[in-house]
Order: C-alpha cells, then structure tokens, then sequence
C-alpha cells in the first residue's frame, strides 16, 4: 500500500462493488477504480472472475436470511438494514482479496465492516453457503475457522482461538473451530481451539463455553448450571 489514500480508495471500490452486484449499475466505475488501485487490468479479470462466484454465494445467503428471519419483509430491507448480511457480504469480497495475497487490504475491508457492524470476521476464515447471521452485535469468528452450509449465528457468539503465550510462533496453524453443516449457535456462546469440531445438525445454547468436540446430532445446553448434551 503507497499512501493512506488507498484506504479510502479501496472502500470506495467497496462500495461500488455492492452498487453493480445489487444495482446492475457502476460497472465501468468499478473497473476504472480497481486498475487505479492496483494498475493491473489482468488481476482485475480474475477478480472478477472471483466476483461472480461470490454473487452466488451471496444469492443463497440472501435467500436463506429470507427463509431464517420472521421479521423480514423484503430482500431489499435485509441489504439496505441487516447489519449480519453486511458482514457476510464485505466478508466474501474480503476473502477474494485474502485468497489473492492482498492480504492488508482485506484486513481493511474486515474492519471496516466491524466498524460497520459490530461483526469481525477475519477474511481469512472459510465460510459455506448459505450462512446466516441474527442481530450479531459482537460476534468474532477466527482467521483460522471453518464453517460449513447452513450455519445460523446469533448475537455475541465467538468461534475463537484459546488464549496461548507465543502467539506468532503458531502463525499458519490451525487456531480456530470448525463448524459443519446446519448448526445453529444461540447468544454469547464461546467455541474456542483449532481442534475443535461441532458436527452436523448440532444446536448450541446460549452462553455456553465449549473447548471440546461434539458430535453429529446434539443439543448442547447449560442447566442447573451443569453441561448438558441431549441426543437430538
């Protein structure tokens, strides 16, 4: 990165980005500002090539918010007012920029949307489709994390790293849960290590703090104040 400048450049690329996916429109404006930040017409069509399968990420993403959320009346409400769908959204253009080796610039998008939103998602992480995240004021998810198809979040939720003295020396390794398909975390829950793995079909309680796996097919709630796992 050359000046501070590109910061501002690049949201505004950020911006532009969103105006042609959902407004058809900008396209030229886009082109013209991602060769003014990188001058290089061939990195531009292989971003763009990346653009179009994040579109259709973003489509099912879209869709299941319409399918997960009551209080939804429009798909234009959830792009325009959906803190949790602007997240996932900066997300998926942010992991191309990850992906791409721009890794500075995506670390900038990332924190813009958790300026944004509340929401800090490293662009790192690997996310499925669709995905779907509710209210999601202070939820973190880790470089390092997978999450798989059909995952719902809720606010405050953490998909997170245990705490370990020498942090840079673990740089590359895996820190971060991994999150199969079709679980659902409620409010404040904690799910933290990199060998950690929540399976399939699995529902997390609210506040509960996990270190360990869980396997396909379980419940897992705090009760009297005790642990409890419940076959589903």
């Amino acid at each position: 990165m050359n000046n501070c400048g590109t910061k501002y450049k690049l949201i505004e690329l950020l911006n532009t980005i969103e105006n042609a996916f959902f407004c058809e429109c900008q396209k030229d404006k886009l082109k013209d500002l991602f060769i003014d930040i990188f001058n290089d017409e061939n990195l531009y069509v292989v971003f763009m090539n990346k653009i179009d399968e994040a579109k259709k990420l973003l489509k099912k993403d879209l869709s299941f918010f319409m399918d997960s959320d009551p209080a939804v009346n429009s798909e234009d409400e959830i792009i325009t007012c959906y803190p949790g769908f602007k997240a996932i959204f900066i997300y998926r253009i942010a992991h191309i920029f990850y992906e791409l080796d721009y890794k500075i610039y995506a670390r900038i998008l990332s924190e813009h949307a958790h300026f944004l939103t509340g929401i800090d998602i490293h662009p790192g992480a690997k996310i499925g489709s669709p995905f779907f995240i509710d209210h999601g004021t202070g939820i973190v998810i880790g470089e390092t994390a997978v999450i798989g198809n059909y995952v719902k979040l809720y606010q405050g939720v953490t998909i997170g790293a245990l705490s370990l003295s020498k942090g840079s020396s673990l740089k590359g390794m895996k820190r971060h849960p991994t999150i199969k398909d079709n679980v659902t975390i409620y409010a404040n829950s904690s799910i933290l290590g990199g060998d950690v793995t929540i399976g399939n079909n699995v529902v997390i309680g609210g506040n509960v703090f996990l270190t360990h796996s869980v396997s396909d097919n379980y419940k897992v709630i705090i009760q009297n104040p005790e642990l409890i796992l419940i076959k589903k």
